[in-house]
Order: structure tokens, then C-alpha cells, then sequence
């Protein structure tokens, strides 16, 4: 890695007494806002297209009574006069209404919707259209025979939209990460970021040469550059006040339920016929809570270390990605006993991780992807790009790459992840360029528990929009996508960034299938 240090420009003294300006210090350039030039075009047509809706400013002076009540809107089940059959869709009418009561009159509120079975194991999400003055639609497709009833929940009100905009564009560095520098006996601390502001210090470059993704420290007031040694997450500025916290309210405009005009169940009646052509297909459902794609390969069920065992036999599975991904190598090191570990001296967090069956010739791997991620202090001896780590790959028909990145990008501008997607996605079209037969596998985003520092730091709004751009820039580029968004929005278990156990079986078997398709698909 090259490293740049900063340096001053120095000046030699005229041998007249001319005036001259004080020497200035050359300004190591960075932005939160950077994109590569070979993929400007690219990056602006794809971030316009994900553009979210205006949103009003917050009022002034800040008042909760002018903004979005989830208790307070409501929906309703729009009739079908000849009843509800499988094949077919439901549609809901969503009023949204301020705290006062009223109907709301613009649009910009974040809603999801969900129609299940708890008995039956069932769930699907529905699509929800925003029509700009405060009502929605939302549409869902019959998958089964019963009884269905709809959820719809407020995630922020479109003024809560407005402030987490504000957030990215006036303090992208609110989550920042600290560095430290050490030679012998002698240790320094320092703060690092995707950029950081050069008049308030001279800077250590590290940005990676072969991207050209950004990452700077301030450098040490006495050690050079070259002496630093681990990464950590430093710290979390609060910018929001204490009257804007009011918008993060659970159950009251924050993961808040609507509520129901009329009753919100329906019976769904067996098919008949042709089924209607309906506007909306999600990627799956679940029926006895069993995760059911509507496209792709099938999912089987891997339930037992021996059918494991099979799939895997003769394979190696590399992950690379954050927290979400390192529990699918939880989950199958913990499930296959015979595979040795060779974990102890990793991070816990961070990696790298190896795991190995010598007999059935199995390798599974993880590594953490590059900064910027949060973590206790790591050696930068273990900070690598996934871009990087998959130039190493060899590949082939016995390889599977699985990919997840998003968590860590929450709080910062889209134009950083884009970055990070297009060195990664130029990586895999390398790997399946050299060795087609590897599959590869990229995680989409998913579901978090908000509280007020999740809301304000890794909002689920940040993840919807991370995960929209994550869906272009992979379309059509030969890659598998886990739906880990649909998954954990449409199970009865509550949102958190880390799945429970259940979600995780089933992403795993969705790996596995994928890894292992039946004969004949």
C-alpha cells in the first residue's frame, strides 16, 4: 500500500524585501460525494431513479402536531365483489393523517405492508404506492387458500425523511473511526474517515490506489504515517436535538401500526381458472414457514449436518461482507462438527476466518469487508476490500462467493456505496470472466430494530435505498441474489439487523440450494 503523507510547501526568502503571501499548505482533496469518472453517467442515472419523493422541511418552530401519526392514519380493504381467489391480488387504501387528526395532503411517508397466516406459516409483503398527497395504495398477491389479514406500518413520517436527508448532507461523518499509530514504546491516536477536513490537520492518505476508494487519518502529531496499526469505531456525533427526537417514537411514528378501518382480514377462496395477471410479484413468501421463491431455483431444506455435508462435499464458500454474512459462517460451523476451525487468532469480528473438512474436502471462509466498518480494534493487517480479496479467488463449478454490504454505508451518501458496488461488481465480472462455472451470491439488505441511535445512525431508510441501488447495479450481471429483505420483512418474527436462528436456517438453505440445485433445474 502506497501511503502519502501530508507536507507543506516551503518557500526560500527573496533576497529583496518584497512582500509575499504566507506559504499554504497543500490540501490533501477528498469528498463525501465522490464517483469514479468511468461510471459517473452510470451512477447519476441510478441514484436519480431511486430518488425518494420531496418531503415538506420540519416546521418551525418544531411542533409533532403537523406530522405523520401512525395511530392516528389509517387503511382499508378496497371490496371485491366476487370475492378473493388465489391467483388474484388485494388491494388496500391507505389514508395517512398528522396528530391532530388530519389528513395528511403530501407524500414522502415511509410505509411497508404485510399480509400473513400466522397459523398457516404464511407471509408475503405488498407493494405500496406513494400517490403524493398523503394516501397510498398498497398491493398484495393471494399465495394460499385461507384466511389473510394485512398489517401496514409506518417505518418514519415524511418529515422524519426530511431530517435523515439533512443528516447525510450536513454530517455524513457522524459515525467516526479512530486509528492507532505506534513505534516502540511510543502510541498515538488519531481519527480517521471517508474524508476529513484538512485545515484542521495534516492528513495520512490511505486510500486504495486500485479503486480509488477514499480513507484518510490525521496524521499523528510526532509518528509517521507508515505506523499505523489498527481500526476501530471511535464514536458517534449526535447532531439531532431533543425536540427532533420526537419523531423517533416507536409505535407512534416510528415502526408504528396503522389502523384498520373495517376488518383486516379476508378469505382467500381456492383458484379458478386462469390466474389474473397481477401488477405486483414479490421475489417470494412464506408458507409453512418455509421461505418459497416465485423465481429461481426451489429451496430444499437442509436440516440435518449430513445433508450439509453433501452439498458442501468437494466445495469451498467464501464469504465476505459484514456482521449479517458472518452468521451464515456461524451458522454452518456450528452445525457441521467435523469441520476443524482455525479461528482462535482472529478477531472475532473482523477475521479472517477458516474452516476445513480435510475428508470431505470442504472449506468455508470469512473475512470482513474494507473500511469503513465498526469494530473493536483491528489489525489494518486484516482491513481488505472485497474487490481485492476476489482477485485471489481461483474459482470454478466447486466455488461459491457470497457477498453482503450495505450495514456499514448506512450513514453515509450514496455516492460511497455506489463506489464500493462498482469495485466490487468489476471484481466478480473478473471471477466469472476467469472461472464461469463459480457461483456467487450477494446479500441484499435487510430489517433493523430502530431504536433512537439505529433510527438516527443506520435508519431503515438508508437500508431500503442502499438496497434498491445494490438490486441495479447487479441486474443482470450473472450473480444470485439472497432476498434477505423480503425474508425478514415478511416473518412474524420482529426486525433486527442480526436474524434470529429461524431466518437464518432459511437464508443458509437458500444458500445451500443454490449452491446444490436439484437435478433437472
Amino acid at each position: 500500500m502506497t501511503v502519502h503523507s501530508y507536507k507543506t510547501t516551503t518557500f526560500t526568502k527573496p533576497p529583496f524585501a518584497v512582500k509575499t503571501r504566507a506559504p499554504e499548505p497543500e490540501v490533501q482533496r477528498c469528498s463525501f460525494k465522490y464517483l469514479p469518472p468511468a461510471h459517473i453517467e452510470e451512477g447519476r442515472r441510478l441514484l436519480d431513479s431511486i430518488t425518494w419523493p420531496e418531503t415538506l422541511p420540519l416546521p418551525k418552530p418544531f411542533s409533532l402536531n403537523l406530522t405523520t401519526s401512525g395511530p392516528k392514519s389509517t387503511f382499508y380493504i378496497e371490496p371485491e365483489a366476487e370475492g378473493w381467489r388465489v391467483g388474484g391480488e388485494l388491494t388496500v387504501r391507505i389514508q395517512m393523517k398528522d396528530f391532530s387528526g388530519n389528513p395528511k395532503n403530501s407524500g414522502g411517508d415511509f410505509l411497508f405492508g404485510r399480509l400473513h397466516n400466522r397459523e398457516l406459516g404464511a407471509g408475503v409483503v405488498g407493494q405500496v404506492q406513494d400517490h403524493l398527497n398523503g394516501t397510498f395504495t398498497a398491493v398484495f398477491p393471494l399465495l394460499w387458500n385461507g384466511t389473510a389479514s394485512v398489517d401496514v406500518t409506518l417505518v418514519h413520517a415524511s418529515e422524519t425523511i426530511s431530517l435523515l436527508k439533512q443528516l447525510v448532507e450536513e454530517h455524513p461523518d457522524r459515525i467516526y473511526f479512530g486509528s492507532d499509530f505506534r513505534s516502540g514504546s511510543v502510541k498515538e491516536t488519531t481519527t480517521c474517515n471517508v474524508c476529513l477536513d484538512p485545515l484542521k490537520g495534516p492528513l495520512c492518505n490511505y486510500s486504495d490506489p486500485s479503486t480509488g476508494e477514499q480513507w484518510f487519518c490525521y496524521k499523528p502529531k510526532t509518528l509517521d504515517c507508515d505506523k499505523r496499526v489498527s481500526h476501530y469505531k471511535q464514536g458517534f456525533t449526535k447532531t439531532v436535538s431533543k425536540d427532533e427526537d420526537a419523531l423517533f417514537q416507536t409505535g407512534v411514528n416510528m415502526k408504528a401500526s396503522l389502523k384498520a378501518v373495517g376488518s383486516n382480514t379476508i378469505t382467500v377462496l381456492p383458484k379458478a381458472g386462469e390466474s389474473q395477471e397481477t401488477s405486483f410479484k414479490p421475489a417470494g413468501y412464506y408458507f409453512n414457514n418455509i421461505w418459497r421463491p416465485l423465481s429461481g431455483p426451489a429451496v430444499r431444506q437442509f436440516n440435518n449436518a449430513s445433508a450439509i455435508t453433501a452439498c458442501l462435499k468437494g466445495k469451498q464458500l467464501h464469504m465476505f461482507g459484514d456482521s449479517t454474512v458472518r452468521q451464515y459462517y456461524g451458522y454452518i460451523t456450528r452445525s457441521l462438527k467435523n469441520l476443524q476451525t482455525f479461528d482462535k487468532h482472529s478477531h472475532s469480528q473482523v477475521g479472517p476466518f477458516l474452516a476445513v473438512n480435510h475428508t470431505d474436502d470442504i472449506m468455508v471462509t470469512y473475512r470482513v469487508h474494507g473500511v469503513p466498518f465498526q469494530s473493536d480494534p483491528a489489525s489494518v493487517s486484516r482491513v481488505l476490500y472485497v474487490s481485492s480479496e476476489l482477485d485471489r479467488v481461483i474459482g470454478g463449478p466447486n466455488t461459491v462467493v457470497i457477498i453482503g454490504v450495505w450495514a456499514h454505508f448506512a450513514n453515509l451518501p450514496m455516492e460511497l456505496y455506489f463506489h464500493r458496488l462498482v469495485s466490487i461488481r468489476k471484481a466478480v465480472q473478473h471471477l466469472l470472466n476467469r472461472a464461469p462455472g463459480t457461483k456467487v451470491i450477494v446479500r441484499t439488505a435487510g430489517w433493523k430494530h430502530l431504536n433512537l441511535y439505529y433510527s438516527q445512525a443506520i435508519s431503515d431508510w438508508f437500508a431500503l435505498r442502499r438496497d434498491k441501488l445494490l438490486r441495479a447495479m447487479f441486474k443482470d450481471t450473472g450473480v444470485f441474489l439472497l432476498e434477505a429483505w423480503e425474508m425478514s420483512q415478511a416473518y412474524h418474527l420482529p426486525h433486527d439487523i442480526h436474524p434470529g436462528p429461524a431466518i437464518i436456517k432459511l437464508m443458509v438453505d437458500q444458500v445451500l440450494s443454490l449452491t446444490c440445485p436439484e437435478t433437472g433445474q
